[in-house]
């Protein structure tokens, strides 16, 4: 009833108002809305500069706005000094007004009025805001009504504070640099957090006459006005008359500075990620710039082969972020596409993943740490593997087949292991450009038949040495989020103890272990197969990688506190002679990780090992599998599925004479005989693998008494597949003959070759013999010097 009684009365006195009053009410009141609501939600919309720091807030890198202008995003610390200087200089009452200083006003139409021009606006440091806020129209009588209207409401919603800020995130300091950080970065080199009362004054005068900083102008200028506010500073207390003097004495800023290009590439992904600001990063500003001349060096070495790009990337084990992130070569020129950040672009792997299979391997029992793996001429299908060297070994340790890169030891064991186990295993660890399916690339795709980036190999490796060194600090449980991507922005420190699970991922700790321990060795063949030694001071885990064509080439290695990433290679694709991982890429990692040894560290040595994981097993010295009956033996740790593993099948027990120079059976022995163990390997691996081991001794010849007659004491090792064959090509792309290959149990024996009927001539000891084949069917025939006879069919295209 109140309510109604007085909206009755306002409404009894509205009727009665003169028409002339009810239109100022109404005004009034259109006034008092629009002055509500005149400021925008967002007061400055300019588009602003990306700016990359390092982890101590050093910059690293920036790119300039869309407008052209340094406009940085909000400096987080402003020297005191320059916001006192400031105010000294632009505004001095503005503690005391309300956004409009009416003393001002009238000094300023005095002066103008004296000068007979517009020498003085009156505005005060909230007005000019609002001027800037408004696009720094132009200056006319409505406009200045308009910025004292917006100014008042500016002092409503914003403290004193905040308005001093937002003219000095905004302010135009002279060029192209807007806003104070800007400014400081372009003329001083730093943030503005810190600043002398010289550089203060420099910067309080600049935005009233921005001009005055261009290097080609009258410096003479800027110097008078910035002395004429040190002595107001002085005259108002803010600093001593000695502090003032000695003020004066500072040079002035020169040419604006080239802002730094550290990282570049990171800037970049960060940008197009979420847009341009201000990022803090995990990057260490002197680690990064000392790779990146590192790299420059290196790179000036690859590019006598034509060899145009790199990258790098380091990252703390521990903390799980990336310390150092070179993207591409700094200084190639625009033709080698220096643009490409290579961390993140699809590239074939090489031999990279061959670890992996290895530890995956032990993990589920395939193979043993040092098991025998065949290392034969061979094909499947349509893919024939071959060592880079173009040599066998017949056969191989599985650890020893990982530090040499063999390739067709590890296609036997993929073949093994199965390729949608593998392939689902790196869909597992986040390799996400292996997605064609299994089927699509084969057992090619342990050889590089597919893609991955840096970045996934680089987490696979940061996951595997995260999960060494934290295993028994949580007790035998295992993270999921080691094998997260590498974080990139500072205060994102990784949790060791969180999330923790039972049980492992793909590969255990007691695998993993065994597979970093394989790659310690610091020699490494190259491509022609000699070795090459790298120097560390700390135990290293490593590997190379070379993709097919000399595309690319990797080095990635570990210890407890590091992990680090190089390829080497053109952006293009493009291949290169000699653009192999041990040559082109390894040397840079192992500067990269002589650089990171000269720094402080906690982490231990090594990694433990992780006995709650392991077993010691017997195993067969020889083969390196489970030891059989007949098994010369020795004792091994080998991960907790060991026992699923194969027993060893090469060690037979057979009989012969007493004198051991023949082999006799119990139905056709001439006499005594005697029992004894002997390591057999098929005849194809055993003819290779007498090559590099001449303590391998043949089955001795049987005793006249037991001669079968049904067995032939040659065997064909190439060509041995079925179907058609190819001549290969060199590098000039000429067809190079066929080099036929046979096995024979009697090295003393003479073989007689003959191809279509045609004799091609004899060997002795190592039956091998280069022949140029047209296309076609062709008959190889062998005859021994017993008349021993055995033919080969075979197709060429």
């Amino acid at each position: 009833m109140a309510t109604k009684k007085i909206m009755s009365v306002l409404s009894a006195r509205w009727r009665r108002l003169p028409a002339v009053r009810k239109v100022l009410v109404a005004l009034l009141l259109l006034g008092a809305t629009w002055w509500l609501f005149c400021l925008p939600g967002e007061l400055f919309r300019a588009p602003q500069s990306t700016e990359l720091l390092d982890r101590e807030g050093n910059l690293l890198s920036a790119s300039i706005a869309a407008d052209g202008q340094w406009r940085f995003p909000a400096a987080d610390s402003i020297s005191p000094r320059l916001k006192t200087a400031v105010v000294a200089f632009e505004d001095r009452r503005f503690y005391r007004h309300w956004g409009v200083s009416p003393r001002a006003i009238i000094r300023a139409l005095r002066q103008n009025i004296r000068e007979g021009s517009i020498v003085e606006g009156g505005s005060t440091l909230t007005m000019q805001v609002a001027r800037m806020a408004r696009g720094n129209r132009a200056r006319t009588l409505v406009q200045k009504f308009l910025e004292a209207a917006w100014a008042t409401r500016l002092e409503w919603r914003f403290s004193k504070g905040e308005i001093l800020d937002l003219w000095l995130n905004n302010a135009p300091f002279g060029g192209n640099a807007v806003g104070i950080e800007a400014a400081t970065r372009r003329y001083y080199g730093r943030s503005p957090a810190s600043l002398s009362w010289g550089e203060a004054a420099t910067l309080a005068v600049l935005p009233n006459s921005p001009g005055l900083i261009h290097p080609g102008r009258d410096r003479g200028a800027l110097r008078a006005r910035r002395n004429a506010l040190l002595d107001d500073l002085a005259e108002l207390g803010n600093i001593t008359s000695d502090e003032a003097e000695l003020a004066k004495l500072e040079e002035l800023p020169r040419a604006p500075r080239r802002l730094p290009r550290d990282a570049p590439h990171l800037l970049q992904r960060l940008q197009q990620a979420s847009g341009p600001g201000r990022y803090r990063t995990s990057i260490d500003g002197r680690l990064q710039t000392a790779i990146t001349s590192l790299a420059a060096r290196h790179q000036e070495r690859l590019a006598g082969n034509e060899i145009h790009n790199l990258a790098v990337m380091v990252s703390e084990v521990n903390t799980g972020n990336v310390i150092a992130y070179l993207g591409n070569a700094p200084g190639v020129a625009a033709v080698h596409s220096p643009d490409v950040d290579i961390i993140r672009a699809p590239r074939s792997p090489g031999s990279l993943l061959k670890p992996m299979l290895y530890g995956l391997s032990l993990q589920e029992g395939t193979i043993l740490r040092d098991g025998l793996l065949a290392d034969v001429p061979t094909s499947f299908q349509e893919f024939t593997p071959a060592n880079f060297y173009q040599d066998f070994d017949g056969a191989v340790p599985a650890s020893e087949a990982l530090v040499r890169s063999l390739n067709i030891p590890f296609v036997y064991l993929l073949k093994e292991f199965g390729v949608p186990r593998f392939y689902n295993a790196l869909k597992q660890y986040g390799f996400d450009q292996v997605n064609a399916g299994p089927d699509h690339y084969g057992l090619s795709l342990i050889l590089g038949g597919g893609e991955i980036t840096m970045e996934e190999i680089h987490t696979w490796f940061l996951g595997m040495a995260r999960q060494q060194r934290y295993f028994y600090h949580r007790q035998g449980k295992y993270c999921p989020d080691d094998f997260l991507p590498p974080t990139l922005l500072s205060g994102i420190d990784r949790p060791n103890s969180l999330n923790l699970k039972e049980l492992p991922g793909p590969i255990g700790a007691g695998a993993g272990h065994l597979m970093l321990e394989a790659m310690q060795s610091l020699e490494r063949p190259d491509e022609s197969g000699a070795a090459r030694r790298f120097s560390a001071f700390r135990p290293i885990a490593w590997k190379t990688g070379t993709s097919f064509g000399f595309r690319d080439a990797w080095a990635v290695g570990c210890t407890p506190e590091y992990v680090v990433s190089v390829w080497t290679g053109n952006a293009d694709g493009e291949g290169r002679p000699g653009l192999v991982g041990v040559r082109a890429a390894a040397p840079l990692l192992f500067g990269v990780f002589r650089m990171l040894q000269e720094r402080n560290s906690t982490a231990p040595r090594w990694f433990e090992a992780p006995y709650d994981d392991l077993l010691e097993v017997a195993v067969c010295e020889k083969s390196g599998f489970l030891a059989g009956p007949d098994c010369p033996r020795k004792t091994s740790w080998q991960p907790a599925n060991a026992e699923r593993s194969a027993v060893c099948s090469h060690h037979q027990k057979i009989f012969t004479t007493p004198a051991g120079d023949q082999r006799v059976r119990a139905d056709c022995s001439p006499g005594e005989y005697a029992s004894q163990s002997w390591f057999i390997l098929p005849g194809r691996q055993a003819y290779f693998y007498r090559k590099r081991h001449p303590e391998y001794q043949n089955l001795p010849p049987w005793h006249p008494a037991c001669v079968s007659g049904k067995e032939n004491p040659m065997q064909v090792i190439y060509p041995h597949q079925r179907g058609s064959i190819s001549p290969s090509r060199g590098w000039d792309g000429e067809e190079t003959p066929i080099t036929f290959e046979v096995a024979h149990r009697n090295e003393s024996a003479t073989v007689y070759w003959h191809l279509n009927d045609e004799y091609l001539g004899s060997t002795r000891v190592f039956h091998t013999m280069a022949v140029e084949v047209g296309p076609g069917r062709h008959l190889l025939s062998l005859v021994d010097t017993q008349g021993n006879r055995l033919e080969k069919r075979f197709d060429v295209k």
